[in-house]
C-alpha cells in the first residue's frame, strides 16, 4: 500500500455500539494522517440488537469492496460472535482473483480461515484499530514501516517465540483464535490440516475452556496432521496464572512428538504483532 490508496472499513461481526463513535473517528484520522483514505461500509454500527445488517447485507457490503479495483486493503473492526453468518453469502471466486488483503482478528479467525481454505489466499490476523489505542506510537511505526513505506521491513510480522517442545517446525499457517476457529469444524470452511503449522490464541477462557477446545482439537485428528503449534498470548489464563498452563495443556493433548513455540508478541493485546494465515512460514529454534 502506498499514500493516497483506499482502504475500506468493515464490520462483519458484532456491530459497533452508538458509543464507538467517537473511536471510529479517531482511527479514521489516524489512518489519514498516515495517508490512507478510509472507506466505511454501511454497515458498521448496531441497527438491531447486536446486528449492524443482515447476514447477506454484510457480506454484501465486503464483496461490494472486494470487487471495488480502487481499494486496496480490507480492515475488519470488529468481534464477538456473528462473523461466521455470513460465510455462505461470499463469493469465494471473485476473492480468489482478488489481490487484497483481508485483515482482522478474533471473531474474525472465521472469515480468514474460510478465505484460505476456499481460495488459498492468505489473510492478515491483525486488528487495525491497535493503531489508536496505548501503544498506538510503536502499533503505527510497525505499519506504516512494514505495510506503506517500502522499506523492506518486516516489523509488524516479525516476533520472537521460544521453542517448548523440539526446535523447528514449517508449514503453511493456519488458526487463529481457538473458540472461533473451532466454529468452523464440521463445515466446509474448516482448513485442511495436513502439514500446517496451527497457531492459536485466545482471549477469554480458563482452564475448563481451554480444555475443551485442545479435546475438540484432538478428537478430529487435528493433531496428528498438523507440522508444528505456535501459541500467542492466552489473555485469561495468563493474566490470573492459571495453573496448568496453557503450554502444560497443549503438550498433554497434543502429544510430545509435535513441536510447539511460544509467542507473547501475537494475540488479543493492543501490542499485538499481526500474522499472516495462509503464507509458509519457518520457525527454528
Amino acid at each position: 500500500m502506498k499514500k493516497g490508496d483506499k482502504a475500506a472499513i468493515v464490520c462483519c461481526s458484532n456491530g459497533q455500539a452508538a458509543t464507538s463513535e467517537t473511536t471510529i473517528k479517531k482511527l479514521q484520522n489516524t489512518l489519514e494522517q498516515i495517508g490512507l483514505i478510509p472507506v466505511f461500509s454501511d454497515f458498521i454500527y448496531e441497527k438491531e440488537s447486536v446486528f449492524s445488517g443482515t447476514a447477506k447485507e454484510r457480506a454484501d457490503s465486503l464483496m461490494h469492496f472486494y470487487q471495488d479495483d480502487t481499494i486496496k486493503a480490507i480492515f475488519d473492526i470488529s468481534g464477538g460472535d456473528l462473523a461466521n453468518e455470513i460465510l455462505p453469502y461470499l463469493d469465494y471466486s471473485i476473492i480468489s482473483k482478488s489481490d487484497k488483503l483481508f485483515w482482522g482478528y478474533s471473531d474474525l479467525t472465521t472469515i480468514i480461515n474460510a478465505i484460505y481454505t476456499k481460495t488459498q489466499k492468505p489473510s492478515v490476523l491483525y486488528q487495525i484499530r491497535n493503531l489508536i489505542y496505548e501503544n498506538r506510537e510503536t502499533q503505527i511505526a510497525y505499519f506504516t514501516n512494514t505495510v506503506m513505506q517500502n522499506k523492506n521491513q518486516n516489523e509488524l510480522f516479525s516476533f520472537t517465540y521460544d521453542f517448548v517442545q523440539k526446535d523447528t517446525m514449517e508449514g503453511i499457517v493456519v488458526g487463529g483464535n481457538i473458540r472461533c476457529l473451532l466454529k468452523l469444524a464440521g463445515t466446509e470452511y474448516f482448513p485442511d490440516m495436513n502439514d500446517k503449522i496451527l497457531f492459536l490464541e485466545a482471549y477469554h477462557g480458563a482452564v475448563p475452556q481451554i480444555v475443551t477446545y485442545l479435546s475438540q482439537l484432538k478428537q478430529m485428528g487435528v493433531f496428528d496432521k498438523i507440522s508444528g503449534i505456535l501459541l500467542g498470548t492466552f489473555t485469561a489464563m495468563e493474566s490470573l496464572k492459571h495453573s496448568p498452563t496453557v503450554v502444560d495443556l497443549v503438550r498433554q493433548y497434543a502429544g510430545t512428538n509435535i513441536p510447539i513455540a511460544k509467542t507473547s508478541d501475537i494475540g488479543h493485546g493492543t501490542d499485538s504483532k499481526g500474522i499472516v494465515i495462509g503464507a509458509l512460514l519457518h520457525l527454528q529454534k
